[in-house]
């Protein structure tokens, strides 16, 4: 991170960041990624990003930051759901390989093949063996990604368990956001110093120079997404990309308004 975002950011600490500071600062940040992806589609480079963390650290909202102005076309984000009773017999790995990137794609992983070593493992749905032998595998399994030549950033999204209650409470009273609470999360309350104890155990076996994990602190939300977009650009590489000269030439008629014939327009929303 550049020394003056770092004073920027350093400033905003201790106090909440208001929408349109946030907006402000991230706002550059998008520019330089959508450079990155210019840069990407040029020349074939493969990115994968992991977003692991808390539950309510706040990944959907990091992952918007990151991928919300670039080509969906280019750039997805993917969020497996639970595997299938086909996919519980398969290798581990395998329903994940299927959605890495291809030359010149993005693939943002809202949780990823960690979901073994934290939900899984602190929840019950994997054996103490089935635990192990991910740990064991996946530092193998990600040097022959790094080795094929993908670019993999691990995010490891934090929050204390006070802004976690927080959060939780906000989604239980908030329609728009319910969907997002799951029994699960409410029975992961109780298990806040397993799901660290599962982090370190994870961190200890997995954080490794050809793959290393990033920590980033999410107790505010918006300094987190900063914090995060940034890094992750400082250590992409630093190659510019124009984009490509487009001439908009004057139309030679004046602009023309709709006209229908088969159907017309359903009439609009009424507004106050």
């Amino acid at each position: 991170m550049a020394e003056d975002d770092k004073k920027k950011l350093g400033q905003k600490l201790g106090q909440k960041l208001g929408r349109k500071d946030y907006e402000k600062s991230l706002e550059p940040m998008q520019e330089e990624l959508v450079g990155m992806a210019r840069w990407a589609a040029s020349t074939g480079a493969r990115i994968v990003v992991l977003f692991e963390g808390r539950d309510t650290a706040g990944k959907g909202g990091a992952i918007k930051a990151v991928g919300g102005q670039l080509n969906p076309r280019q750039c997805r984000t993917v969020a497996l759901t639970a595997p299938s009773e086909r996919e519980q017999g398969q290798w581990y790995f395998q329903r994940y390989v299927e959605h890495l990137p291809t030359r010149g794609e993005i693939v943002l992983f809202d949780r990823s093949w960690y979901n073994r070593a934290g939900v899984e493992k602190v929840m019950g749905f994997a054996t103490g063996s089935e635990v192990k032998r991910f740990l064991e595998q996946v530092p193998v399994f990600e040097r022959m990604l790094v080795d094929d030549g993908i670019l993999l950033f691990k995010y490891w999204l934090s929050c204390d368990q006070e802004k976690q209650e927080e959060r939780l409470q906000e989604r239980l009273e908030d329609p728009l956001k319910r969907w997002k609470l799951s029994p699960i999360d409410v029975a992961a309350r109780e298990k806040y110093e397993d799901y660290t104890k599962a982090r370190e155990a994870m961190l200890k076996a997995t954080h490794k120079k050809h793959a290393p994990w990033t920590i980033v602190d999410f107790n505010d939300q918006r300094i987190g997404r900063l914090t995060l977009v940034r890094d992750l650009l400082d250590r992409l590489p630093d190659t510019k990309v124009e984009p490509q000269t487009i001439k908009m030439p004057k139309l030679n008629h004046a602009p023309y308004n709709e006209k229908f014939g088969v159907l017309e327009p359903i009439e609009p929303y009424e507004t106050d």
